[in-house]
């Protein structure tokens, strides 16, 4: 019974105790874990600017309000092209010895998933501007603007890079509007969140509780899905809702020649696979490509396009999609 009467000899076994199972419990498993869970083929680690910028995102409470998880469900499928899995974080890393963050997986969604937004949404343009004021790119957004990223100068020197914002969203804002490096970092940053593909060997899970796609045009009997739904989804947050665009950044589609003509191989190419021969343009990313359009889909939103905000274009079918799509390939 001495040893329950020294406390020192008591105290010590407790703590021999605690560190043998801190040693069976955690650092073993997770020295395992380290070692059976390798980073998936074609990802890359953060760069130094984009390490930086994952910084400014924890310090402006990005966290706070968007996610960096795709789950297994249907209404998930919008943020990725498959639901996020273990494997996927593993080349993150704590910034420091006090601070860990080393994913930023989130809890809540008042704003959209980022798992892939440098996918969804590769321009630079578009980010930048959507920093300095959201409402620029996506009318009903309720993200604050984080003006302070920026700086304001009357001309711009070497190197700088201008952000193209309509005057009504410059709240009386003189001069050019050039991104600062917190800004340029957070925006590299945000553009290298992409999802890497999987191995053939690791099959991706399933999204589950899917939702039927609503149509359009059963009357006529082309069965095609909303291509408003589409449209909102994948184009609207650059070309706008009433399709004007964004002059200096995304070309209008209201009385577009492109949307209008007869070119029917160019206007599917664009949606498909992206479009960048305008200097006066942000690059378009391949959408198509990238949300996974079927000919369906891309025939669904064309003929949205040529009949909304004024335009009179003639409709398409999906079976003249999918020989242009066939084509293309």
């Amino acid at each position: 019974m001495d040893f329950f009467s020294d406390h020192k000899k008591l105290f010590s076994s407790a703590l021999v105790f605690f560190l043998f199972l801190t040693l069976i419990i955690c650092i073993l498993p997770a020295l395992n874990n380290q070692k059976a869970y390798q980073p998936l083929p074609g990802s890359k680690a953060l760069s130094e600017e984009e390490s930086h910028g994952k910084e400014i995102y924890i310090r402006e409470g990005c966290v706070a309000c968007h996610t960096q998880q795709v789950r297994n469900v249907d209404m998930d499928q919008v943020f990725g092209s498959r639901p996020s899995l273990a494997i996927d974080y593993v080349r993150n890393k704590r910034l420091n010895l006090f601070q860990n963050t080393a994913t930023l997986m989130g809890t809540e969604r008042t704003g959209p998933d980022l798992t892939s937004i440098g996918t969804r949404q590769p321009s630079k343009e578009w980010q930048y501007s959507h920093l300095f004021n959201p409402r620029s790119v996506v009318p009903e957004s309720i993200m604050p603007s984080y003006k302070w990223l920026f700086m304001i100068k009357e001309r711009l020197d070497t190197g700088d890079v201008e952000v193209n914002v309509l005057e009504k969203f410059k709240a009386g804002i003189k001069g050019k509007i050039i991104p600062s490096k917190d800004a340029q970092d957070l925006v590299a940053y945000l553009l290298s969140l992409k999802q890497t593909e999987l191995p053939k060997s690791l099959p991706a899970r399933e999204f589950l509780y899917k939702i039927e796609k609503k149509t359009e045009g059963k009357a006529s009997g082309d069965n095609l899905p909303d291509g408003s739904s589409l449209f909102t989804a994948n184009c609207a947050t650059c070309h706008q809702a009433n399709g004007e665009g964004l002059p200096g950044a995304f070309p209008p589609l209201k009385g577009s020649p492109v949307v209008l003509g007869d070119n029917l191989e160019l206007y599917v190419t664009i949606i498909m696979k992206g479009y960048d021969p305008r200097p006066e343009f942000a690059t378009m990313p391949a959408v198509g490509d990238n949300a996974g359009f079927s000919p369906e889909d891309v025939a669904a939103l064309i003929n949205h396009e040529r009949t909304s905000w004024g335009n009179t274009g003639k409709k398409v079918t999906a079976e003249e999609v999918k020989a242009i799509m066939d084509k293309i390939k």
